[in-house]
């Protein structure tokens, strides 16, 4: 059995990177949606070829929804909304309100987050248990990962347009910065 995959996009939250796929039968009128290579949704016989459909991604049920509009005859364009906002929008908007370092702990990747709004931290999905102090700089949220003491310092940069500097420490060692 094929897949008349038409769109495909990859969605960055805290809890992991997602890989979403659309598959869009426009004879049979079949709408599918794949999550990291897993079924989520299927529609058979959709006589209605153009609409949206809506699903959760990730462990916090963000809300995506695909779009699926008719250009000219039987050319369709598929466009994928997260939280209500394009795609494009929404992943403008993580890159100002987290910061996503990767590293290697004990031989195996690791990608923490931590989501400035909130402060909450994630690890590999899950969400980490963690307590917060005030600094003579900042602030610090501590937090373990495995064996492995993590802090994550706020400090302030003296400046308006830079705001706060985010580092993240693994057992007292500055991690280099990867992402936003």
């Amino acid at each position: 059995m094929s897949k008349d995959v038409v769109g495909m996009w990859e969605v960055s939250l805290s809890d992991g990177i997602y890989q979403i796929e659309f598959e869009h039968g426009t004879t049979t009128g079949k709408r599918v949606i794949y999550i990291n290579g897993k079924e989520v949704l299927r529609r058979d016989w959709m006589f209605k070829l153009v609409g949206k459909e809506t699903f959760p991604v990730g462990s916090t049920g963000t809300k995506a929804t695909i779009n699926i509009e008719a250009i000219t005859g039987f050319a369709y364009e598929y466009t994928l909304e997260i939280n209500g906002k394009s795609l494009q929008s929404f992943l403008d908007n993580r890159s100002k309100i987290c910061k996503t370092w990767l590293l290697k702990l004990d031989g195996a990747d690791c990608r923490i987050v931590l989501e400035k709004d909130t402060m909450d931290v994630w690890c590999n999905g899950q969400r980490m248990e963690t307590t917060g102090e005030f600094a003579d700089d900042g602030t610090e949220t501590h937090f373990a990962v495995g064996n492995h003491e993590c802090c994550i310092k706020a400090t302030s940069t003296g400046k308006k347009r830079n705001g706060i500097i985010h580092s993240l420490l693994v057992d007292g060692m500055r991690v280099t910065d990867t992402m936003g």
